[in-house]
């Protein structure tokens, strides 16, 4: 969007409906939030349960925490840099909060008070990354009492794993050398900007497993997407996975690991009672243009479940044949148990860019319900060899429902409505899958989703998913060789660079109608869409009058509560929600300084202590939110045992 928000110099509290004043604050469950996604499943549920959908308007800022580690956006021709964005969801283990900043310094706090009790910067390059990011840390505790018997481990921009007492900050020195393992090791020759790990890496038994970022279409012969694990004690490398086809090459002639194969940039599901992971995977690079890539598809946009202790392969379920879309898997693969014709089944919940939501067998990959194959337009440029037909489940509704025609298009005004449907004529639009094309194509649902990193929150009572879904068009024009500038995204190696968008009138306005982005609630065992209400508002992005639309795209995650709370923010707007989980109803609201680009978590240290929900607000480069630091933590007001 081009419209441009501004900053809210600060917090205050609304309160969405008239409620009775608080009396007493009620006990509480004593509860943790040890890993990103709450559990190592990544539910993004607690059963915290003091704030209730009766009390949970009296919620009040009770303290904030910030890094100082911010960078603002430079955007002079030819020095372009983008702002820091502070996407991380804090963990809280044994009444300390852990969180890293977007260049990994990382702190430990107080999780009652947010006094900072040590920090730790690994001192990585401010200007080296062009998206600087880190969504998380991981905690693995020995069980012994002991320096460095609990660990924090942090992954870096600059592609380290540094271990760290969690008590002190300090180095475990017995971890790699000087606490710190190099994952470049094993890899080409690349800019340090094109290899990073922005994810808490997974914790499995004594096995730290993590993936890595490699930049987005800029060569096909980008760092590999290798997958690897090492020794939580000494660092010691355990095994690698390189996504190749089983019997081909997993390394270059030199030896380093083959080029240009998928990578899992996301974050990583274990399951310790199994001995595996369950790791999502990108597309295979370049994003939009696939004519040389052969087998280098082949666990292209999938769930892939490996085995903790070798690494070897036990399923694999691809969600696109052969993405040409930047359709990867953008989000945690969900660890939950499902009824399915009276039996209780181990299951994973994946959602996908296009909103279509896959529920497979945790053992063996199988879908839980029928998923069928269905032609998808063949008319992508003559170099592409576009798969026949695409999967799509069935049970779970479809979050999103192609095509889009021109008389689809809206705008504020008849001339904007009319630019838009002009818009829409001139691309090549075939619904679902249309192939990026020199003509320009429409996608519907955008590389931006449906639903991305942002992850699903799942009661596992209920089995109700809550999930936000982006619902505004794309675009992609391939351009020939010849004609491409020294900017942008090259897709070097191919014929093609390529023009990526959201497909928005000459206000900066997308142009469908709204709401443009929705928190969506469904009954998985029911297969049934409960509700569904726009996410937002653009307060933030434009300028007045023009603050009244609501459900707005950008980035955000849910979390559900014992009590039977919502709690979301979103990239695009100085806010954070309180949602009821049985319908919808917005019950609670807090403005924000920035944007909260980041999954909210929540946690009681003790019975007769208080519940805190906690979100990082520290903006986003896509939305026109300024980048921010600050951790707020928020609660019920009055005195307590904590």
């Amino acid at each position: 969007m081009h419209w441009v928000g501004f900053a809210v110099g600060i917090l205050f509290v609304v309160s969405c409906s008239q409620q009775p004043p608080l009396t007493e604050i009620p006990a509480g469950k004593v509860a943790d939030w040890p890993a990103y996604g709450a559990t190592p499943g990544g539910t993004h549920f607690s059963v915290a349960n003091q704030i209730t959908t009766d009390n949970v308007h009296h919620l009040e800022v009770a303290w904030q925490h910030r890094s100082g580690d911010v960078r603002q956006a430079n955007t002079k021709p030819g020095e372009y840099i983008s702002q820091s964005s502070l996407q991380v969801t804090p963990i809280m283990v044994k009444d300390r909060l852990y969180y890293c900043s977007p260049f990994n310094k990382t702190f430990a706090l107080n999780a009652v008070t947010g006094e900072e009790i040590w920090s730790f910067d690994p001192k990585v390059d401010h200007l080296a990354d062009i998206l600087p990011n880190c969504r998380g840390v991981s905690y693995w505790f020995s069980g012994e009492s002991g320096f460095c018997e609990q660990r924090i481990i942090i992954g870096t921009l600059d592609a380290r794993l540094i271990a760290l007492d969690a008590t002190t900050g300090k180095k475990c020195t017995d971890f790699g050398i000087d606490g710190e393992v190099d994952v470049t090791h094993g890899l080409s020759v690349h800019a340090p900007a094109e290899y990073s790990i922005t994810s808490p890496p997974a914790i499995l038994g004594d096995r730290v497993i993590t993936g890595a970022m490699v930049l987005d279409n800029q060569r096909v012969d980008v760092p590999s997407g290798v997958v690897r694990a090492y020794h939580i004690r000494t660092g010691e490398f355990q095994w690698a996975w390189n996504p190749v086809k089983p019997g081909s090459a997993e390394e270059n002639q030199d030896g380093t690991f083959l080029n240009g194969t998928t990578n899992v940039w996301s974050i990583i599901a274990a399951d310790n009672e199994r001995d595996m992971v369950y790791v999502p995977t990108g597309n295979t690079s370049p994003d939009y243009y696939g004519g040389h890539r052969g087998d280098l598809d082949f666990y292209s946009s999938s769930v892939v479940a490996l085995k903790g202790s070798s690494g070897e392969v036990v399923w694999h379920h691809q969600m696109v044949h052969h993405d040409v879309w930047d359709y990867d898997t953008p989000a945690q693969p969900t660890l939950i148990d499902l009824t399915v014709d009276g039996q209780t089944v181990p299951a994973i919940v994946q959602v996908t860019k296009m909103g279509l939501t896959f529920a497979l067998h945790r053992d063996t990959g199988k879908p839980l319900w029928p998923i069928e194959e269905r032609p998808v337009p063949q008319n992508g440029v003559p170099e592409e060899t576009l798969s026949p037909t695409q999967p799509f489940p069935t049970h779970i509704p479809h979050l999103l429902n192609p095509p889009l025609t021109p008389q689809d298009a809206w705008g504020l005004t008849f001339w904007d409505e009319g630019a838009c449907r002009d818009n829409f004529a001139q691309l090549q639009n075939d619904g679902w899958y249309t192939p990026p094309s020199i003509q320009g194509s429409l996608n519907y649902p955008s590389n931006g989703g449906g639903n991305n990193w942002g992850s699903p929150a799942i009661h596992p009572d209920s089995k109700i998913m809550v999930v936000y879904t982006v619902r505004a068009a794309g675009s992609t024009r391939l351009i020939p060789r010849k004609d491409c500038n020294d900017s942008g995204q090259q897709q070097a190696g191919t014929p093609y660079c390529v023009d990526t968008g959201f497909v928005t009138s000459p206000l900066g306005i997308p142009c469908t109608e709204p709401p443009w982005g929705t928190l969506d609630a469904i009954d998985l065992e029911a297969g049934k869409l409960l509700w569904s209400v726009p996410m937002g508002t653009t307060r933030n992005m434009a300028p007045f009058p023009f603050w009244w639309i609501k459900g707005i795209p950008g980035f955000a995650g849910p979390m559900i509560t014992g009590a039977g709370l919502v709690f979301s923010g979103i990239s695009n707007e100085h806010a954070l929600r309180a949602f009821d989980l049985k319908n919808g109803e917005v019950l609670w609201k807090a403005e924000l300084p920035t944007a909260a680009n980041a999954i909210p978590m929540t946690y009681q240290v003790n019975q007769s202590g208080k519940q805190y929900v906690v979100v990082a607000a520290g903006g986003h480069w896509s939305g026109g939110s300024p980048p921010g630091d600050y951790i707020i933590a928020f609660a019920l007001p009055g005195e307590t045992g904590d």
